[in-house]
């Protein structure tokens, strides 16, 4: 359905933008009809902008993106409206989506008067009805809301309802549970993962590697913006090769492991190396073989990792 090739962002920084901050580095990695990949990484891996680009909030600098073999970047105009249609995002901080003003069912009407504007009030009433039930709201309870009358799981579940008014096939999911509590986060996974159970298609964009494994197939593992290690969720959960990957496994806290054992790994530090493994300055087994950025190469079926280590 959806497919990354070799996508790359590179912001121009600095005085008079005379540096490059390379955001994202040749990433590529897919994601099938009603499939479920989990994004993971620490901030400023690159998460964020991947999908920002994917909903064309932001441009790619080089590679391309393909939904239904169609080039995401040629899009303009009709054809990207269409393309909203079927692809849409949710994502951190529910609140700032919207206008304090106006109440929070104001999302609903622009996506009536953008995308059905000649449909029958009736019918357009029972269609938003249905959006709601199927994200577990009452309408009753939340129309008619301002924002701060509505809590933080039932505004992301509003927007979650934006999107399926639009019989959206993709959605971008950016930290949707990070700002929720522990019951409501809860709710929220059981609701993406019974409408992936439908047919929809998710990238789940997270730093929280439990959230990935109870939620997702398949798992993209970032640092720096480059792909360290990729496949099946349970493969890499249950053999993870990269450095980095079993860093983020053992910074999981543990009642039977005091954190200075996790961090002692951190303070081996390397020389940075330009055009080596992006990993290498803080990998404990780095060597001179590490001066060359390694491909990822599958190490066992469904399973890729990027490191001339393993």
């Amino acid at each position: 359905m959806l497919t990354l090739n070799d996508v790359s962002k590179v912001y121009k920084v600095g005085t008079f933008g005379g540096q490059e901050l390379r955001a994202v580095s040749d990433v590529s990695f897919d994601v099938k009809d009603g499939e479920m990949v989990s994004l993971i990484g620490e901030s400023g891996s690159g998460k964020s902008t991947i999908g920002k680009m994917i909903l064309r909030l932001i441009s790619t600098s080089s590679g391309a993106i393909h939904f239904n073999d169609v080039n995401v970047s040629s899009l303009k105009g009709g054809a990207l409206k269409e393309y909203y249609r079927s692809v849409q995002g949710v994502f951190q901080d529910p609140f700032s989506t919207y206008n304090p003003i106006f109440k929070a069912d104001r999302v609903f009407e622009v996506i009536r008067e953008e995308f059905f504007p000649k449909m029958a009030a009736s019918q357009w009433h029972a269609k938003l009805e249905k959006s709601l039930v199927a994200v577990g709201l009452n309408p009753e309870h939340v129309l008619d809301k301002f924002p701060h009358q509505l809590s933080g799981g039932q505004l992301q579940r509003f927007l979650i309802a934006r999107a399926l008014l639009l019989d959206v096939r993709f959605l971008v999911a950016d930290e949707i549970i990070s700002m929720l509590d522990a019951s409501t986060r809860v709710d929220v996974l059981n609701l993406l993962a019974d409408l992936k159970t439908r047919g929809l298609s998710i990238l789940f964009i997270t730093h929280d590697l439990s959230l990935a494994y109870y939620i997702s197939e398949r798992a993209v593992i970032l640092y720096r913006g480059c792909v360290v290690e990729m496949g099946a969720t349970g493969r890499i959960f249950d053999n993870p090769l990269h450095p980095y990957t079993r860093m983020l496994m053992a910074a999981v806290p543990r009642v039977d492991k005091k954190w200075g054992e996790v961090e002692v790994e951190l303070d081996r530090k390397h020389p940075v190396t330009p055009g080596g493994c992006v990993y290498f300055e803080r990998c404990s087994g780095a060597d001179k073989d590490c001066a060359t950025r390694p491909r990822l190469v599958e190490a066992e079926h469904d399973h890729l990792v990027a490191c001339c280590r393993c």
